[in-house]
């Protein structure tokens, strides 16, 4: 989508489910993860849809969740290729796979730091399966650090392009999902949406001004931005089908 007049560029279609996102630092190439029938992959291709690249390629492993290193070189992502969600590191072009987590729970959603030294991520860790609380942990995988605590289900942390907040999805008591942000070292958690609808996958622009984010607060999936406080959100897809999973460009 181009913001200055809403114009849509269509990129991908296949039969199979498939996510757009994120962006390259340099905005040239986009990840993507498609689910077939029994499990899912990431692959990249250029912004302009040309150029599409399986990264993964290894069969019945479910595979998914890539973020780009700051730097452009590396993607952090998710699989199962040992038995449960671990984060693995690869070079930008799949080679060189390396496990970063060693949990018998599950760890995944891994969000690079803007300068490159932190990782955060998700985990039931040290909790009732399925309630995922928010970590985060040097790059190669060291320094575990929690930063919220399970009486919260949290998913899809995204660093604020200053490295001073880490914005994600949070389920309170079981009631819909609204988008918070809190610091690196666990302070000041901050609800930004205070909506009765669900408030998903939130996404910093470059400058840090906005976040986009999706929402059924309209009674279906639209993707919405709003300012980096929370004020003023707007729908900029307003469509009946379902539109989700934002990510912004260069």
């Amino acid at each position: 989508m181009d913001l200055s007049d809403s114009s849509l560029i269509p990129l991908m279609q296949a039969e199979a489910t498939t996510f757009a996102g994120p962006f390259s630092p340099d905005g040239s190439r986009i990840l993507f993860t498609s689910f077939g029938l029994t499990n899912s992959y990431f692959g990249v291709m250029n912004a302009d849809g040309t150029g599409k690249t399986n990264l993964t390629n290894i069969p019945n492993i479910d595979i998914g969740f890539p973020a780009w290193s700051p730097d452009g070189t590396q993607i952090a992502y998710t699989s199962r290729q040992d038995g449960n969600n671990e984060i693995y590191v690869m070079n930008a072009d799949g080679s060189n796979s390396t496990r970063l987590t060693d949990s018998p729970k599950d760890d995944f959603g891994a969000a690079w730091s803007p300068d490159g030294t932190k990782i955060a991520f998700v985990s039931d860790r040290d909790n009732p399966p399925g309630i995922n609380n928010l970590f985060v942990m040097a790059a190669d995988g060291t320094n575990l650090k929690r930063l919220t605590y399970g009486d919260e289900n949290d998913y899809a942390p995204a660093w604020s392009p200053d490295g001073s907040q880490i914005a994600f999805r949070a389920h309170f008591n079981d009631v819909a999902a609204d988008i918070y942000t809190i610091q690196p070292d666990g302070l000041n958690l901050t609800n930004l949406t205070i909506d009765p609808g669900e408030d998903w996958n939130p996404a910093w622009s470059p400058d840090g001004k906005f976040i986009a984010f999706q929402t059924d607060r309209d009674g279906n999936w639209e993707v919405y931005v709003m300012q980096a406080d929370g004020s003023d959100p707007q729908n900029l897809t307003n469509n009946p089908a379902d539109d989700q999973m934002p990510f912004w460009g260069r």
